[in-house]
């Protein structure tokens, strides 16, 4: 194992090479101690600490901030900033053991490459694990504030690695300046952030406590499948009297994908970046070069017998530019699905009814999940397409035990206040409350209601609606087949009356249109409508749910 000598050792080195590399005189004392100082928070002059992070199947996060931001477009801030621990250990030892205080912070260009530099800007956070297990100290939360303020300031999107412990008891130097510390203006600054600019949490390892509650103001959580996410660690549920838990049985990812905490769920540190990466694309603009599948596909990939189930995600899949769609909370409200996708290189939010799961009705999960997509588009300025495909709202008396009547109105109200366009599209069945909810409350509300020439239409569903509606006159045939038969007419009758072409001659929606032509209408409405000015804004933040 290499001593504290050692790696003062391989500091020197690094700070020989660039005097070398800078200036073939004699350096001057004060730059030769600046770049010694810097070297000791490099991953090259940390080997020990880095071997123990590759043990784990993770990166440090002096590489996860290198894998995310263009090469060499990256300035960090308080690098030089170490633990407030000056009392108890020797500033040499915090030094070499508490580079940067256990949080890497700084400015750098995500995907610039892409969108240039303007829309590039980013502001990065990484809590780093191999220092005081990534805890919050005295002098990073000092940095964080500092860090937030200049990101609401200047708008800059923010990438927030979260791994850590939470709150740091350690720092005696702290004491005296302040003492629960419940002053603190790190999380209110971070979480004015939300609405206002692009928030990406990432989470590999624990995270618990502070960070914890940082990561879930985030817009969006990406969580590698090692992950346990908590307000709450060990010593703090410990400490509460409410048993002995280790790490692993905490919040694990399977857990918090399930419920909702989690919304991309990666196999590792690699996977997380890339995933970041490409979820802030969707909020830096359009891209020059895209490909597409043909849409003639379109055209059959709703079944001809109505009442068989098909994966809207091959629909979503197919009607998107190639590889464009990124699904968010999969495991969570399953019967709709939310995500972005790009139509010729344009950003889109899309939302989608599953009818492979409870026919796609709305449940309260996935009502809350589908408000949410409206909320982050409405406050990033990103139009939203919906797919519809439902029977309606779920009912019954189970469904309301999850307080199904205020959950689903949350895609009434947001609706209602959006002011990206909203274009929706019927793939088949357009039924009730749960279609208006779908279509921003109303068919004449989107900017424009079209459907597929498979699209049907009701107040309710079309076998319910004859078993109450005609109730009377069923009842009243004694012949079973013949009770049978008037059913089945009826049936049959109403079908007619509720299939899209009828539906749009009497204008209750704008158009039926040839699948193959889907995107096409999508990318004439969005050249219809016209630009966002900043003032119109509707609602003023991102709710964590």
């Amino acid at each position: 194992m290499k001593t504290s000598k050692d790696k003062e050792g391989a500091a020197d080195k690094s700070a020989s090479s660039v005097q070398k590399e800078t200036d073939t005189n004699p350096m001057r004392p004060e730059l030769s101690e600046m770049i010694h100082r810097h070297a000791f928070g490099l991953d090259e002059n940390r080997p020990d600490a880095v071997a123990k992070r590759q043990q784990k199947n993770q990166r440090t996060a002096r590489a996860n901030v290198d894998d995310l931001c263009d090469a060499g477009r990256f300035i960090e801030y308080g690098a030089l900033a170490i633990a407030a621990q000056r009392g108890r250990r020797s500033v040499d030892d915090l030094i070499s053991k508490t580079p940067a205080d256990g949080l890497i912070a700084g400015i750098g260009s995500v995907n610039g490459s892409s969108f240039g530099d303007d829309k590039a800007r980013c502001m990065v956070m990484a809590y780093d694990y191999t220092v005081l297990a990534g805890t919050q100290g005295y002098f990073n939360h000092k940095k964080m504030d500092r860090m937030l303020k200049l990101a609401y300031e200047q708008s800059l999107p923010l990438v927030f690695f979260a791994e850590g412990g939470g709150g740091r008891p350690g720092d005696i130097d702290a004491v005296g300046i302040m003492t629960a510390g419940l002053d603190l203006s790190t999380f209110g600054s971070f979480a004015k952030l939300s609405g206002k600019v692009p928030l990406v949490g990432v989470v590999s390892g624990p995270c618990f406590a502070g960070n914890a509650a940082l990561l879930g103001c985030c817009d969006v959580i990406i969580a590698t499948k090692n992950s346990n996410i908590g307000m709450g660690g060990p010593v703090m549920i410990e400490g509460g009297g409410l048993g002995v838990f280790k790490p692993e049985e905490i919040g694990p990812v399977d857990v918090q994908t399930q419920n909702g905490v989690v919304d991309i769920e990666v196999a590792d540190d690699t996977e997380a970046v890339a995933a970041a990466k490409k979820y802030l694309s969707y909020f830096q603009g359009a891209t020059s070069k895209w490909d597409a599948a043909d849409q003639l596909r379109l055209r059959n990939l709703i079944p001809e017998n109505s009442k068989r189930a098909y994966n809207v995600r091959t629909v979503i899949k197919a009607m998107a530019d190639t590889d464009s769609f990124l699904e968010l909370r999969p495991k969570f409200g399953p019967g709709i699905i939310t995500g972005f996708i790009r139509i010729e290189g344009r950003p889109f939010g899309v939302i989608a009814n599953n009818c492979m799961h409870m026919a796609g009705a709305i449940e309260a999960e996935g009502a809350d999940k589908a408000a949410r997509l409206m909320q982050l588009c409405n406050a990033h300025g990103l139009p939203i397409l919906s797919l519809c495909d439902t029977p309606g709202f779920m009912v019954g008396p189970e469904i309301e035990k999850r307080a199904q009547v205020r959950h689903v109105c949350r895609m009434f109200v947001i609706g209602s206040h959006l002011t990206v366009p909203y274009f929706t599209v019927v793939l088949r069945r357009g039924y009730g409350l749960g279609a208006m909810a779908m279509a921003k409350g109303g068919f004449h509300e989107s900017f424009f209601t079209a459907a597929w020439p498979t699209g049907e239409f009701g107040a309710m569903g079309i076998e319910g609606a004859i078993k109450a509606g005609f109730k009377k006159e069923l009842a009243a045939i004694e012949d079973p087949a013949q009770r049978e038969k008037l059913y089945e007419q009826l049936v049959g009758e109403l079908y007619k009356r509720g299939k899209a072409i009828n539906i749009a001659s009497y204008l209750e929606i704008d158009s039926v249109i040839d699948p193959a032509d889907t995107r096409k209408w999508i990318m004439q409405g969005i050249k219809s409508v016209p630009a966002r000015r900043p003032q119109e804004v509707g609602h003023s933040f991102v709710d964590p749910w």
